[in-house]
């Protein structure tokens, strides 16, 4: 409960860093847009950082798989956020004329994904991650390797 909580009140501000697979190929200007704020239900998000993910991750297929349109290509970026609006992610995309086609969080807090789970799999959090999980920590990175 505690984690939950900590994680859900926007009082405990935390970062986050999201994969998102979007229609289209985006420009550097709908990065920067992103990047800046968009206005997404009468309200501009804040600044967070954004880029093109390469390479371009190897991410396991969804099932259902999403929707593949052959004469529009995807590209996967990341976005890192502090703030966590419902879809967030979602509208900014769409602002910016790339609909999100999937979107994966990767790191919240200084506690990343990791290599070592599969889909669907899951393991109990020890102490270390618990102070991982409430760190400082989304780098602008890249250190997130795709």
């Amino acid at each position: 409960p505690e984690v939950t909580t900590r994680l859900h009140d926007p009082v405990n501000g935390h970062d986050r860093l999201y994969w998102v697979q979007i229609e289209g190929v985006p420009s550097a200007d709908a990065i920067r847009q992103l990047e800046h704020g968009v206005m997404i239900q009468g309200t501009r998000t804040r600044p967070c950082r954004a880029w093109i993910l390469v390479p371009q991750p190897d991410v396991a297929p969804r099932i259902p798989p999403i929707r593949e349109r052959k004469s529009i290509p995807t590209t996967w970026i990341a976005i890192a956020l502090r703030e966590g609006r419902n879809r967030q992610v979602r509208r900014m995309t769409a602002a910016v004329g790339h609909p999100t086609l999937r979107l994966l969080r990767v790191c919240i807090g200084g506690l990343g994904l990791g290599a070592d789970l599969g889909p669907g799999q899951w393991r109990v959090l020890g102490d270390a991650d618990r102070r991982a999980l409430f760190a400082p920590a989304v780098a602008d990175d890249r250190d997130h390797k795709a």
